[in-house]
């Protein structure tokens, strides 16, 4: 038997010749309507296909040995920069005083003044103050500590900042620098006195250990006195500073990075759920006291979130990141080459209270009683989750999902359509036969 029949023997598809086929108007219309939704269902499908989605994973943090970037912008209006000290500490014993790397203060007109920024050339009493206008051979004297390490000229205090940060070192209140020569000739005193109705903004970011933490903005020259961690408070109490507070408004806080408006927009907010950690709860804030010695304290609570795009694929990018930290620049840390980021989300909860004790009856609990004593100012605590969310942009079926999909519309409605075609076909041939009769 030749070759050719062994498989016309197998033909599921049998044909019927052309002079046994009929066509009629109602079966022209079903095929017009069935071509038009399979137009419909296949442009669906592909839209399907190209349509990026955002599908989040929550997993157990394994990252050894990181750093996290904080970025802040506060403004203060009731206390001027030269009294602010930003420092930062950890469980692990590191710490940072009186943070200047990556922070700008910024000096603003007084609350009567309107507050705006003032423009000066140095936001800070001794910033660029390197005594360069005095003989070669002098050598200030310290007035009773050693020089610190940081001096221009070892075993000498050139300045006034050289001495304040010699007194710092041992645990010495500064005050005015009164009788200090350094001080009285750049006049310290008299520029600390015009700056007693101004405010301060804090803006800028600093680099942590991804570890239980707390940061905080507290008035004057921080310094360790035996376990304690103490800040010179003498020009801060004194009552001829002025009324100075830690009222304060919050405009932004975040952890690491934060996504891109343009990649929100890109994608769209109904596929994107998970990006409410693009809202940091602390934007925003205002806080307001009328007590020099008041206490804000917030306690966060830190989760760490990735962003992988579409297509993204784990090449060693954990690891680099955490060998060269240091080496990026501040507000580079955590974003990818590759288009990934590693950021952070966190909650907050918040607590005030006077350093004076007494009850919150103004708050509404009179039951709730408050310790004596602390250190004014406003404290930052930051507590790491130990899970981590990652979110990972993927295509809502693969391109042979899409080909099925095709072929199942394509199949489905032909079939629905001839069976259509076919009842419609069957009864006008029966009313026919009826009305013949």
């Amino acid at each position: 038997m030749p070759a050719k029949s062994r498989f016309t023997r197998l033909d599921a598809f049998t044909k019927t010749v052309e002079d046994a086929r009929i066509r009629t108007t109602s079966g022209g219309i079903v095929t017009i309507a069935s071509l038009l939704v399979v137009f419909y269902l296949v442009w669906g499908e592909w839209t399907d296909f190209r349509r990026v989605v955002v599908h989040p994973e929550l997993i157990v943090d394994k990252g050894r040995g990181q750093r996290m970037e904080i970025h802040l912008n506060i403004s203060f209006p009731r206390i001027p920069c030269e009294l602010l000290t930003l420092d930062v500490m950890d469980v692990s014993g590191e710490q940072q005083t009186g943070v200047k790397h990556g922070i700008q203060k910024v000096q603003l007109a007084s609350q009567s003044q309107g507050g705006q920024p003032i423009e000066v050339r140095a936001l800070d009493l001794h910033g660029d103050e390197q005594a360069t206008h005095l003989d070669p051979s002098y050598c200030g004297e310290c007035y009773g500590p050693p020089a610190p390490a940081t001096a221009t000229k070892p075993g000498c205090c050139q300045t006034c900042e050289e001495v304040r940060e010699a007194y710092a070192s041992v645990s010495w209140a500064f005050g005015k620098g009164e009788g200090v020569a350094q001080c009285e000739r750049e006049h310290y005193s008299e520029r600390l006195e015009a700056q007693r109705d101004q405010g301060c903004r804090i803006e800028g970011g600093f680099r942590v250990n991804k570890v239980v933490g707390n940061f905080h903005i507290a008035p004057g020259r921080s310094f360790s006195n035996g376990m304690m961690h103490v800040h010179d408070l003498n020009n801060y109490l004194d009552p001829s500073q002025g009324a100075h507070t830690f009222t304060h408004t919050i405009h932004h806080l975040r952890f690491g990075p934060q996504l891109s408006d343009d990649l929100t927009k890109r994608i769209g907010e109904k596929t994107m759920g998970w990006t409410n950690h693009h809202l940091n709860p602390l934007d925003e804030t205002n806080q307001f006291t009328d007590d020099a010695a008041f206490n804000y304290m917030y306690f966060l609570k830190v989760v760490s979130t990735s962003y992988y795009p579409l297509g993204w694929r784990s090449k060693g990018v954990q690891s680099s990141q955490e060998d060269s930290s240091d080496l990026v620049s501040i507000g580079q840390h955590g974003l990818g080459q590759d288009g990934s980021l590693e950021t952070h989300q966190y909650s907050v909860t918040s607590h005030k209270r006077s350093l004076k004790g007494g009850s919150d009856s103004q708050e509404g609990h009179k039951e709730r009683l408050h310790a004596v004593g602390g250190i004014p100012g406003v404290f930052f605590s930051y507590d790491i989750s130990p899970m981590k969310v990652i979110n990972r942009e993927e295509r809502t079926k693969s391109f042979t999902g899409f080909l099925t999909g095709v072929c199942a519309v394509v199949g489905g409605t032909l079939t629905v359509a001839a069976a259509i075609d076919r009842g419609v076909y069957e009864g006008a041939t029966r009313i026919k036969k009826l009305h013949q009769r």
